[in-house]
């Protein structure tokens, strides 16, 4: 059986940490951000985790 083929698109969206955990940045934080609160803002600054059945597939998808 073949190798499964990296997700290149994926790949570009995604990190896999040395750990295994899945991180990825967050959308709606590129610009009308005079409309959204502070506090949503400061949250969108943050990297999202992915975490479960999710992250594992996305593992596999990248290859990590």
């Amino acid at each position: 059986m073949p190798k499964m083929k990296t997700h290149k698109g994926l790949r570009k969206r995604v990190k896999i940490t040395a750990t295994g955990k899945v991180v990825f940045h967050k959308s709606f934080a590129g610009h009308l951000l005079s409309g959204k609160s502070a506090n949503r803002r400061r949250r969108l600054r943050k990297p999202g985790l992915i975490t479960g059945k999710n992250a594992a597939k996305i593992r596999a998808a990248v290859g990590g």
